[in-house]
């Protein structure tokens, strides 16, 4: 890369991730539209396994052991209760099929709070932190902000983002 100043750099990055961001979205979207996760899981055993990656869920993605950003369906996260830190298998096809699977659970606890809708995020205040949920989680379960919700959160991380919707209350 010659002369690319930086700031170029770190603007195409982001360009990138909103993309994937993007493109997340419009799967769960589309799923929420046509049906269940059949759309984006199929099952890999009758295909050739193009490549296996093992990462670490993050709330919304996984991040591969490669340094790669993978997407997870907001439908997969919410009904498997993904907890921020989980270890998480992709198996991607030939065909590009990903298919996911929960390899490594990361301690949990749960706790009780209230959902809020802010500037287009949904997320649930418990004291004094703010935990994100995805949207999937909040259409399935049809809480509103107000409610009290039961999360699952990390149980040694503090400092989490994201929390797993347990249930609306």
């Amino acid at each position: 890369m010659a002369d690319v100043p930086d700031k170029q750099i770190k603007r195409m990055r982001s360009l990138i991730q909103e993309a994937e961001t993007s493109l997340a979205a419009a799967k769960e979207l589309l799923i929420s539209l046509v049906g269940d996760d059949a759309i984006v899981q199929t099952s890999a055993r009758d295909e050739n396994i193009g490549k296996i990656v093992e990462g670490v869920f993050d709330g919304q993605n996984m991040v591969g052991s490669d340094g790669k950003t993978y997407p997870v369906p907001a439908n997969y996260a919410s009904k498997s209760k993904l907890v921020q830190g989980d270890i998480l298998k992709l198996t991607i096809a030939e065909d590009g099929t990903f298919l996911y699977k929960q390899i490594g659970p990361i301690a949990r606890k749960q706790i009780v709070g209230t959902l809020e809708l802010k500037e287009g995020h949904y997320l649930v205040t418990v004291g004094d932190h703010s935990y994100r949920v995805l949207l999937a989680s909040v259409t399935y379960f049809k809480a509103k902000p107000g409610d009290q919700v039961s999360i699952n959160v990390p149980e040694d991380e503090p400092n989490a983002e994201w929390a797993a919707l347990e249930a609306a209350l």
